[in-house]
Formats: C-alpha cells, structure tokens, sequence
C-alpha cells in the first residue's frame, strides 16, 4: 500500500534552521524528522511512499535515496515551488494510483500507530459514504481554538467542543480530481465542502503529538524524547 508524506513547506516559522535544511531533516534525537515519519509508515506495512518537496528538495532526495535503507520504495514529487497540501496531493496522484491513501505531515512527531491507518485507509477504500479521514488530536496551546467537530465518528461543520486537524488524513484519490495538477490549492476549502456533505469521517487520538513548527517547538522536543516512540 502506498502513502504520502508531505515535505514541501519552506518553513519560515523554522528560520534561520531551514535556510540551509529543509524542515523535513530537522533532527529529533539526531534522526530527521521525516525518517521518523517513514519508519513508521515502514512499520504500519506501507512499502511504497511518495515525497513531494521543493525547498532544497535535492538535499532531501540525497539523504533518503529510493527507500532501500528503510525496507520500502521512494518515489518524488517535486515541485518548482510549493503547491499548497491539496495541490501537492493533486499532483503527486499519478504516483499515489486508485486505492484511498494515507497521506502525513513531514513535521508532525507522534507515537499514533501507523498500522491503524493501514486498516482505516482499506475500509475507507470499501466505503462509498465517506471521501476522507482524518485523525485529530486535543488543541495544542499554539491553536487553542481548534479545526472541527467530531461528533460519533463523522466530522461535523459546526458545533462544539473543537479539536485540531493532527496533520494525519486518508483520502480517496477522486478527493482531488477537480484540482488542476501544478496549480496551488489549499487543502481546507476541499475538506470543508466534504464535510458539509457528511462525506468525512475522524477520529480523535489522545497520544503523543507535536507539530513541530518552531525553533522553539523542535527544542522541547529533542528535550523530552528520551527513547524512540513505541510503534
């Protein structure tokens, strides 16, 4: 089964450190952040990946190859210049083929085990009610206010309490058709017209999560990881 990591940010909130690395090779206890990502996925039984990327995208390709060091395959996606998340999925889509996707931030850090997106995305490819998936986690005191309502496994429009988008989605490959490859597309116009549909479902994970966004955000971490996650 195949995934996608994204990995194409340019990452301003992480400069001066992403002037000469991208995000996706910031370091976690001397391992970049994307490996982290891609053992995990490697564990979860994905054995081919998709990486797009464009900020010193080079530096990226150079340090992950084809996959061969992590027991699956690597493919790119590069673009001259970010796509956004909807126009980096549209047109990494040759790439991804038929089947319902997982697709995972480059900066995200978590111990969500990667087996269960595995098991969601084959149900998610045999349910014709639902477009999408995604996994959300408790407000983090950088997003206080949340990105949507989970009421009984269905993403809601409206209401309350909110929870915030973890970075972490499945997504069933005619979820982008109407993108135009190349062109940048935001991904939460789509998300919130689906969802007005009842076409998304979620779940809300309680484990470890950071968005790794900041200089300060990548500290603390490196600070409080004493041992690798556990899945």
């Amino acid at each position: 089964m195949k995934a996608m990591i994204l990995a194409a940010g340019r990452g301003e909130r992480m400069r001066p450190l992403t002037d000469t690395t991208p995000k996706a090779l910031l370091p976690v206890r001397g391992k970049p952040l994307i490996v982290w990502q891609i053992e995990k996925l490697a564990r979860g039984g994905f054995d081919a990946i998709i990486i797009n990327h464009a900020h010193l995208g080079h530096m990226i390709e150079a340090a992950l190859g084809n996959g061969e060091q992590f027991d699956v395959d690597i493919f790119y996606s590069p673009e001259n210049s970010a796509l956004e998340t909807a126009g980096g999925i549209a047109n990494a889509l040759p790439l991804l083929g038929d089947h319902a996707f997982p697709v995972v931030n480059a900066d995200v850090f978590c111990d969500y085990d990667f087996r269960d997106l595995h098991a969601e995305a084959i149900m998610l490819q045999e349910d014709p009610a639902r477009t999408a998936h995604l996994v959300l986690v408790d407000n983090p005191d950088h997003h206080r206010d949340g990105d949507f309502v989970l009421r009984n496994g269905v993403i809601e429009p409206e209401g309350a309490p909110r929870l915030t988008f973890s970075g972490i989605g499945i997504y069933r490959p005619e979820f982008f058709h109407a993108v135009p490859r190349g062109e940048k597309t935001p991904l939460a116009p789509l998300l919130h017209a689906a969802i007005g549909d009842h076409l998304v479902s979620g779940e809300h994970y309680r484990g470890r999560w950071v968005d790794v966004g900041t200089p300060e955000r990548l500290a603390q971490l490196n600070q409080a990881i004493d041992c690798p996650v556990s899945t």
